[in-house]
């Protein structure tokens, strides 16, 4: 199946600045895929590339198996992580514009703006100007209007920040029922606990390159540590009776570094034979800011926050 997204050995530079640096990446259709980076990274930067708003100066983007034209475009709702909004407009008034200029009629953009609005508790609002709502209502009437044309893909840009948790959750759980219709979503976010509630596949970028890209689930098992985590009632002294790299205490469980499988069965043994109330016994999976950092190094994560021109 063609990719809905396909990035070919893709750089772009602005000045001296490399922004994003021979990038390959391949976005199969239906998927929840996260674009995970420090701000600076060049994640905004390649969203603009796949838009054709920015153009590569080296090496090719596909959109739906062909060059992003206008058509290509206009199956996909893109939300900005720059928020733009007309503050003088109405909501209901500035949604049914947006609506009409993907396509719909008037009549259609009208019905399902208020049904978006309704939903997201912005019913109240839709004679106030946008001026008047808070930031946060202010992104919310942006996310519906990047819904609005019921478009095949989503590529949102730092989606959730700025909402509070509710409206977080509000937003997650959309985003869920699009993929679950079939859409494709991309987002790029800095926060990695977010991307592992949401994503099947992630891309981490470091400095401008690809540190890993793929399944996630997949990744985590490849990048398991050998750690497991322990808890039980008892004596804790049946852990001092094999070697292993390293035992630490993490609130309720002990979490013990091993060489592998055998020794997690050694240990898990050594665990029930000792007596001890077991009540927990898990291989643990690295977390992802664990795995970008095993990839990237620590100081990848203080990367700037702008590079020059004020590309991401």
């Amino acid at each position: 199946m063609e990719p809905a997204v396909r990035l070919e050995r893709v750089t772009k530079r602005f000045g001296k600045h490399t922004a994003v640096s021979e990038f390959d990446l391949e976005i199969p259709p239906g998927t929840i895929v996260g674009l995970l980076g420090p701000n600076g990274s060049g994640k905004t930067t390649m969203i603009r590339m796949i838009m054709a708003i920015l153009f590569p100066d080296e090496g090719r983007v596909e959109l739906f198996g062909g060059e992003p034209d206008f058509g290509r475009r206009n199956r996909v709702g893109y939300l900005p992580e720059e928020r733009g909004v007309y503050e003088k407009m109405k909501v209901l008034e500035q949604l049914v514009f947006l609506g009409e200029l993907r396509g719909l009629s008037r009549a259609q953009a009208r019905t399902r703006a208020s049904r978006w609005l309704e939903r997201l508790k912005l019913g109240k609002w839709v004679g106030k100007k946008i001026q008047e709502l808070s930031k946060g209502m202010q992104q919310k009437v942006q996310f519906i209007g990047t819904v609005l044309h019921d478009p095949e893909m989503l590529i949102l840009d730092e989606p959730f920040s700025g909402l509070d948790p509710i409206n977080q959750e509000v937003l997650e759980a959309i985003v869920r029922e699009e993929r679950a219709r079939g859409r494709t979503i991309l987002f790029s976010t800095h926060l990695m606990e977010q991307a592992e509630r949401l994503c099947e596949r992630v891309c981490l970028i470091s400095r401008s390159r690809k540190v890993l890209d793929g399944d996630l689930k997949a990744m985590k098992r490849r990048e398991r540590s050998g750690a497991v985590a322990v808890e039980f009632d008892g004596d804790p002294g049946w852990l001092n009776r094999f070697g292993v790299a390293g035992v630490e205490q993490v609130e309720d469980a002990w979490h013990i570094a091993t060489t592998g499988d055998g020794q997690r069965s050694q240990i898990l043994a050594a665990a029930l034979d000792s007596g001890i109330e077991l009540r927990r016994f898990e291989i643990l999976e690295p977390t992802l800011r664990e795995i970008f950092v095993r990839h990237a190094g620590e100081s990848a994560e203080e990367e700037p926050t702008l590079a020059p021109g004020g590309e991401r």
